[in-house]
Protein backbone atom coordinates (compact mmCIF):
# COMPACT_ATOMS: atom_id res chain seq x y z
CA UNK A 1 0.00 0.00 0.00
CA UNK A 2 1.22 3.65 -1.25
CA UNK A 3 0.65 6.82 1.02
CA UNK A 4 -0.20 9.85 -1.75
CA UNK A 5 -0.23 13.03 -0.57
CA UNK A 6 -2.25 15.27 -2.62
CA UNK A 7 -1.42 18.75 -2.95
CA UNK A 8 -3.77 21.69 -4.58
CA UNK A 9 -4.44 25.92 -4.81
CA UNK A 10 -7.95 26.61 -3.26
CA UNK A 11 -10.20 29.04 -4.38
CA UNK A 12 -9.22 31.96 -1.58
CA UNK A 13 -8.75 35.83 -2.54
CA UNK A 14 -6.35 37.43 -3.03
CA UNK A 15 -3.91 34.80 -2.78
CA UNK A 16 -4.83 30.91 -2.74
CA UNK A 17 -3.51 29.04 -0.55
CA UNK A 18 -2.27 25.51 0.18
CA UNK A 19 -4.26 22.10 0.56
CA UNK A 20 -3.41 18.62 1.06
CA UNK A 21 -4.81 14.96 1.88
CA UNK A 22 -3.75 11.76 2.32
CA UNK A 23 -5.07 8.60 -0.62
CA UNK A 24 -4.17 5.19 0.27
CA UNK A 25 -3.95 3.11 -2.08
CA UNK A 26 -2.27 -0.23 -3.65
CA UNK A 27 -2.29 0.85 -6.96
CA UNK A 28 1.72 2.29 -7.93
CA UNK A 29 0.26 5.56 -9.38
CA UNK A 30 -2.44 8.21 -7.80
CA UNK A 31 -5.65 8.37 -9.21
CA UNK A 32 -7.80 11.04 -9.80
CA UNK A 33 -9.90 12.15 -6.57
CA UNK A 34 -12.11 15.15 -5.35
CA UNK A 35 -12.49 17.06 -2.18
CA UNK A 36 -15.60 19.32 -0.76
CA UNK A 37 -14.98 22.66 -2.60
CA UNK A 38 -17.57 23.90 -0.80
CA UNK A 39 -14.95 24.06 2.18
CA UNK A 40 -12.20 26.10 0.13
CA UNK A 41 -14.45 28.75 -1.73
CA UNK A 42 -14.25 26.35 -4.47
CA UNK A 43 -17.91 25.03 -4.65
CA UNK A 44 -21.44 25.53 -3.18
CA UNK A 45 -22.93 23.30 -1.08
CA UNK A 46 -25.66 22.46 -3.42
CA UNK A 47 -22.98 20.84 -6.15
CA UNK A 48 -19.75 20.70 -4.01
CA UNK A 49 -17.77 18.07 -5.47
CA UNK A 50 -14.36 19.38 -6.96
CA UNK A 51 -11.93 17.18 -9.33
CA UNK A 52 -7.73 16.99 -8.31
CA UNK A 53 -6.29 15.58 -11.33
CA UNK A 54 -2.12 14.82 -10.34
CA UNK A 55 0.25 16.80 -12.81
CA UNK A 56 3.55 15.98 -10.54
CA UNK A 57 4.86 13.65 -8.65
CA UNK A 58 7.85 13.95 -6.12
CA UNK A 59 9.48 11.83 -3.51
CA UNK A 60 8.03 12.38 -0.54
CA UNK A 61 10.30 13.10 2.57
CA UNK A 62 7.54 13.14 5.06
CA UNK A 63 5.44 10.79 6.62
CA UNK A 64 3.79 9.60 2.55
CA UNK A 65 5.80 8.11 0.31
CA UNK A 66 4.28 10.31 -2.63
CA UNK A 67 3.32 13.73 -3.22
CA UNK A 68 1.17 14.50 -5.48
CA UNK A 69 0.47 18.60 -7.42
CA UNK A 70 -2.66 18.43 -8.70
CA UNK A 71 -4.69 21.25 -10.38
CA UNK A 72 -8.20 21.78 -10.22
CA UNK A 73 -11.72 20.50 -12.31
CA UNK A 74 -15.32 21.26 -11.80
CA UNK A 75 -17.62 17.81 -11.49
CA UNK A 76 -18.33 18.45 -14.43
CA UNK A 77 -14.61 17.73 -15.86
CA UNK A 78 -13.88 21.08 -16.40
CA UNK A 79 -11.13 23.48 -15.90
CA UNK A 80 -11.70 25.21 -12.74
CA UNK A 81 -11.92 29.09 -12.40
CA UNK A 82 -9.29 28.90 -9.68
CA UNK A 83 -6.87 26.80 -11.90
CA UNK A 84 -4.30 29.07 -12.86
CA UNK A 85 -1.97 26.24 -14.14
CA UNK A 86 -4.07 25.83 -17.26
CA UNK A 87 -3.20 29.05 -18.86
CA UNK A 88 0.65 28.76 -17.63
CA UNK A 89 0.85 25.45 -19.19
CA UNK A 90 -0.37 26.92 -22.82
CA UNK A 91 2.61 29.22 -23.52
CA UNK A 92 5.31 27.53 -21.73
CA UNK A 93 7.41 25.00 -23.31
CA UNK A 94 10.62 23.64 -21.52
CA UNK A 95 13.07 25.75 -23.07
CA UNK A 96 11.96 28.19 -20.63
CA UNK A 97 14.11 28.10 -17.68
CA UNK A 98 13.12 29.81 -14.01
CA UNK A 99 14.74 30.60 -11.08
CA UNK A 100 12.72 31.64 -8.22
CA UNK A 101 14.06 33.70 -5.58
CA UNK A 102 11.23 33.22 -2.68
CA UNK A 103 11.34 35.25 0.63
CA UNK A 104 9.58 34.70 3.86
CA UNK A 105 9.65 35.69 7.35
CA UNK A 106 9.18 32.63 10.16
CA UNK A 107 6.89 33.83 13.15
CA UNK A 108 5.87 32.55 15.38
CA UNK A 109 2.29 30.73 16.18
CA UNK A 110 0.67 34.12 17.18
CA UNK A 111 2.27 35.70 14.06
CA UNK A 112 5.44 37.52 15.68
CA UNK A 113 8.82 37.43 13.88
CA UNK A 114 11.09 35.21 15.18
CA UNK A 115 13.79 37.57 16.96
CA UNK A 116 11.12 40.11 17.61
CA UNK A 117 9.34 38.74 20.93
CA UNK A 118 10.92 41.42 22.56
CA UNK A 119 10.31 44.07 20.56
CA UNK A 120 11.76 45.84 17.71
CA UNK A 121 15.39 44.49 17.00
CA UNK A 122 18.71 46.39 15.70
CA UNK A 123 18.24 48.28 12.63
CA UNK A 124 18.48 45.61 9.44
CA UNK A 125 21.93 45.54 8.04
CA UNK A 126 24.39 43.11 10.11
CA UNK A 127 21.06 40.00 9.72
CA UNK A 128 22.27 39.29 5.52
CA UNK A 129 23.95 36.05 5.58
CA UNK A 130 24.30 36.44 9.20
CA UNK A 131 25.95 34.14 11.80
CA UNK A 132 25.56 34.03 15.24
CA UNK A 133 21.85 33.89 17.17
CA UNK A 134 21.75 37.55 17.62
CA UNK A 135 21.68 38.05 13.75
CA UNK A 136 19.79 34.95 12.87
CA UNK A 137 16.80 33.04 13.64
CA UNK A 138 15.07 29.94 12.09
CA UNK A 139 18.29 28.38 10.23
CA UNK A 140 17.64 24.93 11.73
CA UNK A 141 14.07 25.45 9.87
CA UNK A 142 15.40 26.45 6.77
CA UNK A 143 17.92 24.06 6.05
CA UNK A 144 15.58 21.54 7.30
CA UNK A 145 13.28 22.49 4.35
CA UNK A 146 16.72 22.29 1.71
CA UNK A 147 17.17 19.08 2.82
CA UNK A 148 13.32 17.99 2.16
CA UNK A 149 13.26 19.50 -1.35
CA UNK A 150 16.01 17.69 -2.14
CA UNK A 151 15.08 14.82 -1.30
CA UNK A 152 12.06 15.41 -3.21
CA UNK A 153 13.84 16.13 -5.95
CA UNK A 154 13.32 20.06 -6.41
CA UNK A 155 16.64 21.65 -6.87
CA UNK A 156 16.79 24.23 -4.69
CA UNK A 157 20.16 26.15 -5.69
CA UNK A 158 20.74 27.64 -2.15
CA UNK A 159 19.50 29.51 0.74
CA UNK A 160 20.26 32.49 3.16
CA UNK A 161 19.36 34.48 5.85
CA UNK A 162 17.91 37.82 4.44
CA UNK A 163 18.24 41.20 5.24
CA UNK A 164 15.62 41.43 8.12
CA UNK A 165 15.96 39.72 11.07
CA UNK A 166 13.79 36.29 11.10
CA UNK A 167 13.59 36.54 7.46
CA UNK A 168 14.81 34.30 4.78
CA UNK A 169 15.45 33.20 0.94
CA UNK A 170 15.65 30.40 -0.85
CA UNK A 171 16.15 29.93 -4.91
CA UNK A 172 14.26 27.33 -6.81
CA UNK A 173 15.24 26.35 -10.61
CA UNK A 174 13.44 24.14 -12.99
CA UNK A 175 12.57 24.26 -16.90
CA UNK A 176 8.96 24.70 -18.28
CA UNK A 177 5.62 24.44 -16.29
CA UNK A 178 7.37 22.04 -13.74
CA UNK A 179 9.15 25.00 -12.43
CA UNK A 180 6.50 26.55 -10.83
CA UNK A 181 4.68 23.10 -9.81
CA UNK A 182 7.97 22.43 -7.92
CA UNK A 183 8.04 25.94 -6.59
CA UNK A 184 4.26 25.54 -4.90
CA UNK A 185 5.79 22.23 -3.59
CA UNK A 186 8.53 24.31 -2.46
CA UNK A 187 6.37 26.00 -0.17
CA UNK A 188 3.71 23.01 1.07
CA UNK A 189 7.35 21.81 2.41
CA UNK A 190 8.50 24.80 4.03
CA UNK A 191 4.72 24.83 5.96
CA UNK A 192 4.75 21.16 6.68
CA UNK A 193 8.25 21.57 7.99
CA UNK A 194 8.08 24.62 9.74
CA UNK A 195 4.89 22.54 11.54
CA UNK A 196 7.80 20.09 13.13
CA UNK A 197 9.50 23.20 14.85
CA UNK A 198 6.37 24.88 16.11
CA UNK A 199 6.99 28.22 14.06
CA UNK A 200 5.02 29.15 11.04
CA UNK A 201 5.92 30.80 7.76
CA UNK A 202 4.70 34.61 6.80
CA UNK A 203 4.94 35.29 2.99
CA UNK A 204 3.11 38.65 3.27
CA UNK A 205 5.30 41.18 0.76
CA UNK A 206 5.49 43.29 3.96
CA UNK A 207 4.96 42.37 7.03
CA UNK A 208 6.25 44.74 9.35
CA UNK A 209 6.12 48.17 8.32
CA UNK A 210 9.28 50.95 8.73
CA UNK A 211 12.51 50.70 7.39
CA UNK A 212 12.53 47.16 6.61
CA UNK A 213 13.10 45.53 3.62
CA UNK A 214 10.46 43.70 2.49
CA UNK A 215 9.81 40.25 0.49
CA UNK A 216 10.02 39.16 -2.73
CA UNK A 217 10.26 36.46 -5.63
CA UNK A 218 12.55 37.96 -7.61
CA UNK A 219 11.90 36.15 -10.71
CA UNK A 220 15.25 35.18 -13.52
CA UNK A 221 14.53 33.60 -17.13
CA UNK A 222 15.92 32.48 -20.06
CA UNK A 223 14.76 30.91 -23.50
CA UNK A 224 17.35 29.60 -26.05
CA UNK A 225 17.51 32.43 -27.73
CA UNK A 226 18.99 34.40 -24.67
CA UNK A 227 21.36 31.68 -23.69
CA UNK A 228 22.95 31.56 -26.95
CA UNK A 229 22.04 33.96 -29.35
CA UNK A 230 21.86 37.28 -27.45
CA UNK A 231 22.56 40.46 -27.81
CA UNK A 232 22.02 43.89 -26.52
CA UNK A 233 19.30 44.58 -28.77
CA UNK A 234 17.46 41.53 -28.29
CA UNK A 235 17.77 42.16 -23.99
CA UNK A 236 16.67 45.59 -24.37
CA UNK A 237 13.38 44.56 -26.61
CA UNK A 238 12.78 42.15 -24.09
CA UNK A 239 12.59 44.76 -21.42
CA UNK A 240 11.26 47.12 -23.74
CA UNK A 241 8.12 44.61 -24.06
CA UNK A 242 7.48 44.15 -20.45
CA UNK A 243 7.60 47.40 -19.67
CA UNK A 244 5.03 48.42 -22.57
CA UNK A 245 2.73 46.02 -20.12
CA UNK A 246 3.93 46.38 -16.95
CA UNK A 247 0.20 47.25 -15.22
CA UNK A 248 -0.80 43.93 -16.31
CA UNK A 249 2.68 42.34 -14.37
CA UNK A 250 1.42 44.34 -11.08
CA UNK A 251 -1.84 42.60 -11.38
CA UNK A 252 -0.65 39.16 -12.08
CA UNK A 253 2.70 39.59 -9.23
CA UNK A 254 0.65 39.24 -5.62
CA UNK A 255 -1.05 41.57 -3.54
CA UNK A 256 -0.16 44.07 -1.46
CA UNK A 257 2.83 44.39 -3.41
CA UNK A 258 2.52 48.26 -3.46
CA UNK A 259 3.81 48.06 0.42
CA UNK A 260 6.88 46.87 -1.03
CA UNK A 261 7.70 48.56 -4.48
CA UNK A 262 7.82 51.92 -2.99
CA UNK A 263 11.42 52.81 -4.68
CA UNK A 264 13.02 52.19 -1.74
CA UNK A 265 14.99 48.93 -0.24
CA UNK A 266 16.12 47.65 -3.75
CA UNK A 267 13.28 48.29 -5.65
CA UNK A 268 11.46 50.75 -8.10
CA UNK A 269 8.61 51.98 -7.27
CA UNK A 270 4.97 49.98 -8.20
CA UNK A 271 3.92 53.33 -10.33
CA UNK A 272 7.48 53.21 -12.61
CA UNK A 273 8.79 50.98 -14.87
CA UNK A 274 12.65 50.57 -15.59
CA UNK A 275 15.28 48.58 -16.82
CA UNK A 276 19.77 48.57 -15.95
CA UNK A 277 22.03 46.64 -15.89
CA UNK A 278 23.18 45.34 -12.50
CA UNK A 279 20.34 48.03 -11.16
CA UNK A 280 18.59 46.29 -7.86
CA UNK A 281 16.39 49.43 -7.97
CA UNK A 282 14.93 48.62 -11.25
CA UNK A 283 12.10 46.43 -12.33
CA UNK A 284 14.23 44.49 -14.62
CA UNK A 285 17.95 43.64 -13.82
CA UNK A 286 20.45 42.81 -16.30
CA UNK A 287 22.72 40.64 -14.74
CA UNK A 288 26.23 41.24 -15.06
CA UNK A 289 26.73 37.51 -15.88
CA UNK A 290 24.65 38.41 -19.18
CA UNK A 291 26.94 41.01 -20.16
CA UNK A 292 30.25 39.06 -19.68
CA UNK A 293 29.10 36.19 -21.72
CA UNK A 294 28.65 38.38 -24.93
CA UNK A 295 24.92 39.40 -24.35
CA UNK A 296 24.09 35.51 -23.85
CA UNK A 297 22.10 34.84 -20.36
CA UNK A 298 19.24 35.72 -18.24
CA UNK A 299 17.04 38.63 -17.33
CA UNK A 300 16.10 39.08 -13.60
CA UNK A 301 12.40 40.63 -12.78
CA UNK A 302 12.36 41.91 -9.63
CA UNK A 303 8.89 42.87 -9.34
CA UNK A 304 6.91 39.62 -8.49
CA UNK A 305 5.87 39.41 -4.30
CA UNK A 306 6.93 36.41 -2.19
CA UNK A 307 3.24 35.55 -2.22
CA UNK A 308 2.70 35.55 -6.01
CA UNK A 309 1.30 32.64 -7.90
CA UNK A 310 4.28 31.67 -9.98
CA UNK A 311 1.64 30.14 -12.66
CA UNK A 312 0.49 33.84 -12.86
CA UNK A 313 4.05 34.78 -13.27
CA UNK A 314 4.82 32.56 -16.23
CA UNK A 315 1.96 33.11 -18.05
CA UNK A 316 2.37 36.93 -18.33
CA UNK A 317 5.99 36.46 -19.06
CA UNK A 318 6.12 34.41 -21.90
CA UNK A 319 2.86 34.83 -22.92
CA UNK A 320 4.22 38.56 -23.04
CA UNK A 321 7.29 37.58 -24.82
CA UNK A 322 6.18 35.36 -27.31
CA UNK A 323 2.92 37.16 -28.28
Amino acid sequence: MKKFEYIWLDGYKPEPMLRSKIKVEDSGSPPDWSFDGSSTQQADGSSSDCLILPVQEYNSPLFSDTLVMCEVQTGEHKTHPSNTRVAAAEVVTDEWWFGFEQEYFFTDQNGVILGWEDGVPRPQGEYYCGVGTSNVQGRDVSEAHLDACLEAGIQLTGTNAEVALGQWEYQCFGKGIKAADDLWVSRYLLHKVAEDFGVSVNIHPKPQEGDWNGSGMHTNFSNNEMRSNGSEELFNSLCEKLGSVHDQAIIAYGSDNDKRLTGLHETQKITEFSYAISDRGASIRIPIYTLDNNWNGYLEDRRPASNADPYKILAHLVGTLIG
